[in-house]
């Protein structure tokens, strides 16, 4: 997550919120990742919530498809120095604030989302909400309160997919959560049960399965079931780029590519259906965009998601020919994929379980390369070991205020 907010820390997004937040807000003490800029900590929230979730690089639980890290570690960052947090409490915080994004997306899928819901954002708000209450030291009464205020913040429709608004929502999730926790802490009262009959959970979905808001602790965490990404982009789509990559390498020639068939779970065409994105954050919605890019340049990484290859023309003609084929026999980090050439012979590719997957998970080496690409550009060579360095001791020796520091440029712009 720090990987990911340091990286996009200069995006177009980012640099809006800034220049929203000197017009908008007093001068804060808050400070945001990848820049040297302090900001108040509902504007340093909604920056660092935006900038995690930008590259759509973070990290998620494939159950629900929640992006629970974004909110939350935007909320620590936002009030680690005003509350004196130790890093042991930061991380305490992190985790009941994700657990409780998680379980409550447990219980409302999958129909909320069906809806057409961003369950990021509105799931976050609750997790961000507790981990700012956690900082904080609010009581039970407070925290309640806090919860029934941010019943009422919930945001974040899928129509934002492709576009700036859709990491907007993990971002303002950070600011609402604090600003409910705030209130909580302040006297504010709402309404006795925002999950009663005509509350929030309710309206978000057709049935909810309480059974997952109460189950024990010693059940295990749903955090534990949380998946890192090896692909910037929609998650549902990493197997059938794992499949394009795999026949890149017994493509000799790409321009004879005359038909792509991916065979794949249904979610990929609902969430991932995008023919022929204008740039690089509808690319990031496309899985034609992924599978083509796989097969021509054999990697996926950011620059295979920017501006310039989202618009190549080589790109764009591998996308023209390429069919989304959706089975419900097909698990969700499944795909097979048969490029059909000119001579008539065929590639076929099957990927069982996708790079990142529970069964599948990245290596310690891959997460570390992963952080290393995103941070590299911005902060310089060895940030991403200096910070993992910091965050493995956080529980122990590391103050979370270390690893923002380091976090941050010692000068102005991008390395």
């Amino acid at each position: 997550m720090l990987g990911t907010a340091v990286g996009a820390a200069w995006s177009p997004a980012a640099d809006a919120i800034i220049a929203a937040a000197r017009e908008l807000s007093a001068p804060g003490r808050s400070r945001i990742l990848g820049r040297s800029e302090v900001l108040d900590e509902h504007w340093a929230a909604l920056f660092n919530g935006t900038a995690s979730h930008y590259d759509d690089f973070d990290d998620t639980h494939l159950a629900t498809v929640i992006h629970p890290g974004a909110a939350t570690l935007a909320v620590l960052v936002a009030l680690h120095d005003s509350t004196g947090a130790s890093g042991e409490a930061c991380l305490r915080a992190f985790a009941f604030g994700c657990e409780v994004q998680l379980r409550i997306g447990n219980a409302i899928s999958p129909n909320h989302y069906d809806r057409g819901w961003h369950i990021t954002g509105t799931c976050g708000v609750f997790g961000a909400t507790v981990a700012a209450a956690l900082l904080m030291g609010l009581n039970g009464n407070q925290l309640r309160a806090a919860l029934a205020a941010a019943s009422t913040m919930t945001l974040g429709q899928r129509e934002a997919f492709g576009s700036m608004t859709k990491p907007y929502h993990a971002g303002k999730a950070a600011a609402n959560g604090i600003l409910a926790a705030r209130l909580g802490s302040r006297g504010y009262t709402g309404d006795a049960d925002p999950l009663g009959d005509t509350g929030v959970l309710t309206v978000f979905a057709d049935s909810v399965d309480e059974s997952q808001l109460l189950k024990s602790w010693t059940d295990g965490w749903e955090l534990e079931r949380n998946a890192f990404k090896p692909y910037p982009c929609g998650i549902v789509a990493h197997p059938a780029i794992d499949a394009a990559i795999d026949a890149c390498g017994r493509l000799t020639d790409p321009s004879a590519i005359e038909s792509v068939e991916v065979s794949c779970h249904p979610l990929v065409p609902e969430l991932m259906g995008i023919v022929q994105p204008e740039d690089g954050l509808q690319a990031r919605f496309s899985a034609r965009h992924g599978v083509a890019v796989g097969l021509l340049d054999g990697r996926v990484g950011l620059h295979e998601f920017s501006d310039t290859r989202a618009t190549a023309p080589d790109v764009r003609r591998v996308r023209g020919v390429t069919d989304l084929i959706p089975s419900s026999e097909i698990a969700r980090d499944e795909a097979k994929i048969t490029v059909s050439l000119a001579d008539g012979t065929q590639i076929v590719a099957h990927v069982p379980h996708a790079r990142g997957s529970l069964a599948r998970p990245l290596t310690d080496a891959e997460l570390l390369g992963k952080v290393d690409a995103l941070m590299v550009p911005v902060l310089g060579a060895g940030s991403a070991a200096r910070i993992s360095q910091l965050v493995e001791t956080v529980d122990v020796s590391t103050s979370f205020a270390d690893i923002v520091a380091a976090a941050r440029p010692k000068q102005d712009g991008p390395a």
